[in-house]
């Protein structure tokens, strides 16, 4: 009965494989942008910081340093950005910068002066292992001054943000699965009927299958990490060359990552060694998304060092 239901969803498929396909691209477009259609929803649920029940909301000085950020970057529509106090690392965002709803910055929540800074970390419970971290520990004190970044830091860690929201980053994401969807379903069919496999044995044709499903996931995977790294090199250049300061914030931002990830590395023993390697990149497993942070200091401080980086600072 089951098999006789699926044969004729199967055959269903085929006899209206246009309208299927169209329907299955637009819906996986949709999932993938859906995180940033409703952003300020979803986002704030998962990555707004509380304390005692209540969210988070960002200091005066936090505030001014994202609105300078803003004009720094020449934001157009400055009131379609808000910036939200997260419990992350790093910054984040979401969001589709022309939609009326904007766009959402996560800061995170040791992002400040350096004294307040450093006291803000030492508040946060990290629990790594199941045991709680001693900040006054030679671990904890590593960690908490590679958290502490200096305000071109913080800047530069904004500002790229920012400009990946401004470069519609999520939009040009989302496409890469359809676009491979699409394209894996209407090769695998003209080879198919090229090579008449539409009669060949039913183990054959779905070897085939098979066959055409793996090359299209391995060719999504290579796309969108390629896609993905390029839009982490331009969106870096980008927020480097705004000034010679954001660039130095940012080969000191890649720094301190790196200096955090070998923290994280010692602190979590063997188990850090095989997510982190030596000297601070995270150790790729299947794919790799984004450039190392060695290659991304290395990018920024070339672009420091180039004639025109040199003429802006004097």
């Amino acid at each position: 009965m089951a098999f006789h239901s699926l044969w004729k969803a199967v055959a269903m498929m085929e006899k209206h494989r246009t309208a299927f396909l169209s329907i299955s691209c637009a819906g996986l477009f949709g999932a993938n942008l859906t995180f940033h259609v409703f952003s300020k929803e979803l986002f704030k649920s998962i990555y707004q910081a509380w304390d005692h029940g209540k969210p988070l909301g960002l200091s005066e000085n936090l505030q001014n340093l994202f609105y300078n950020v803003l004009q720094d970057v020449k934001v157009k529509s400055a009131d379609r950005y808000d910036a939200i106090k997260t419990c992350t690392l790093h910054p984040i965002s979401a969001g589709l910068p022309w939609r009326a709803k904007g766009c959402v910055v996560g800061i995170p929540y040791h992002f400040s002066d350096r004294s307040s800074g450093e006291q803000q970390i030492a508040k946060i419970g990290v629990y790594l292992r199941g045991k709680k971290l001693n900040w006054t520990s030679p671990e904890g004190l590593a960690l908490k001054d590679a958290l502490t970044l200096s305000p071109e830091a913080q800047k530069f860690a904004i500002a790229r943000e920012i400009i990946d929201l401004q470069q519609s980053r999520p939009l040009a994401c989302a496409t890469i699965g359809p676009i491979c969807l699409a394209g894996s379903y209407i090769s695998g069919v003209t080879v198919k009927q090229v090579l008449g496999l539409y009669y060949a044995p039913v183990l054959l044709r779905s070897i085939y299958n098979m066959a055409v499903v793996a090359l299209g996931l391995m060719g999504y995977c290579l796309l969108y990490d390629t896609i993905s790294q390029a839009f982490d090199y331009r969106t870096d250049r980008k927020a480097a060359s705004i000034s010679p300061s954001f660039a130095r914030g940012g080969v000191e931002f890649y720094d301190k990552i790196l200096s955090q990830n070998k923290a994280f590395r010692t602190i979590l023993g063997k188990e850090g060694e095989q997510i982190y390697a030596s000297n601070g990149n995270i150790l790729p497993k299947f794919r790799l998304k984004h450039p190392s942070y060695t290659s991304r200091r290395s990018f920024i401080s070339n672009i420091l060092n180039t004639p025109q980086a040199q003429e802006k600072h004097d």
